[in-house]
């Protein structure tokens, strides 16, 4: 970022490294709306010289917002609950993490955990974050062949999961933060009879997960407002009845370029595809290799180092080819270590979407 600046107008501003006039203005500034005096420099050099001291006035500006009313971003107390989240979700924090960060995304702060409703069914994970009877399940170990009962049961969720997912979808645009799209999901799972699955598995502190632009997948919903131009997963599981319903959908925010409709026009596909394929007999592998030939094909690859099932459960799966799911991708991948999120390392968007 400091190779840049914006033009000043025409003021008796003083540049913040030598005090001659200046001239440029720190463009993360200008974004962030801060004072225009602690932000005016005289030449690039004086910018370039000034970055490793001046940047900590951007985190320490993001780390103050918190969105008052909805799709606001506005200057709030800390005591307020807006935190930035560490440790996987175990621990909060009023500064912004350190981390060699490979694009302009940041995480921003998280607002309070939402309650549930006593009268609501929870998985046991609820009220500690630690799961207890999937680890230990023989789901684990085997296949089960699911009872009529209990194809109805996963209908009857996945249709509340169908509503969650599309209310999340009617509230997406330029100007929302991904916190008020999980108020939406977590306040119409519970009018539902629901409880959104994600809260508080393995510490997880919010009902859905929304993945932005170049974000695989776990992105965390927090205060940062969405774009014009962005690609946005919502990732939603409704627990009801004993039972999960899991699904995701990838939205386009405003307008966005021909590259990113591209990619998630080429996961669609591949779902679309795959679907397609499943039948008995068929082999999970095979599923696998039609989605990675279409992504290849397309001139784009699918991540391989996510699975989309339990951790215990997919070691398990016969004839298992690895590039199951249809996230496609351009670019290397990194992790967000003390986060929930994955990040790709670098130039375009990563898919997010398996529709």
């Amino acid at each position: 970022m400091a190779g840049g600046s914006d033009a000043v107008e025409s003021t008796t501003l003083s540049c913040a490294k030598c005090g001659k006039p200046a001239h440029l203005q720190c463009p993360k500034c200008v974004e962030l709306k801060l004072p225009r005096e602690g932000a005016a420099f005289c030449s690039q050099d004086c910018f370039k010289v000034s970055w490793s001291s001046h940047k900590s006035v951007h985190s320490k500006s993001i780390s103050s917002f918190a969105p008052v009313n909805p799709g606001e971003q506005n200057a709030a107390s800390q005591n307020d609950g807006w935190l930035y989240c560490l440790r996987k979700g175990k621990a909060r924090s009023h500064e912004l993490p350190h981390f060699d960060w490979s694009g302009q995304l940041r995480p921003y702060p998280i607002s309070k955990r939402r309650s549930i409703p006593d009268h609501i069914d929870q998985p046991d994970w609820a009220l500690d974050g630690i799961p207890k009877i999937e680890p230990n399940s023989d789901l684990q170990h085997h296949v089960e062949i699911k009872a009529p009962d209990q194809i109805e049961k996963m209908r009857e969720t996945c249709r509340i999961g169908r509503e969650v997912l599309d209310a999340a979808a009617r509230v997406i645009r330029p100007g929302i933060t991904t916190d008020e799209i999980d108020a939406v999901v977590h306040e119409v799972t519970i009018a539902a009879g629901g409880y959104p699955s994600p809260l508080n598995y393995n510490f997880f502190p919010k009902s859905c997960c929304t993945s932005v632009n170049e974000v695989i997948c776990h992105g965390i919903p927090d205060a940062r407002k969405l774009e014009d131009g962005d690609i946005v997963n919502v990732d939603v599981t409704v627990y009801y009845k004993g039972v999960h319903g899991d699904l995701n959908e990838t939205f386009f925010v405003g307008n966005v370029d021909e590259s990113s409709q591209r990619l998630v026009q080429c996961t669609y596909e591949c779902l679309e595809k795959a679907i397609a394929a499943v039948k008995p007999g068929v082999r999970f592998r095979e599923i696998g290799e039609i989605i990675n030939r279409h992504a290849s094909m397309s001139g784009f690859s699918v991540v391989n180092v996510f699975f989309s099932v339990y951790p215990f459960f997919w070691k398990d799966i016969p004839n298992l080819f690895p590039y199951f799911l249809p996230i496609c991708e351009s670019g290397e991948i990194v992790l967000w270590s003390w986060y929930w999120r994955s990040l790709p390392l670098c130039t375009k968007y990563s898919s997010l979407c398996k529709k």
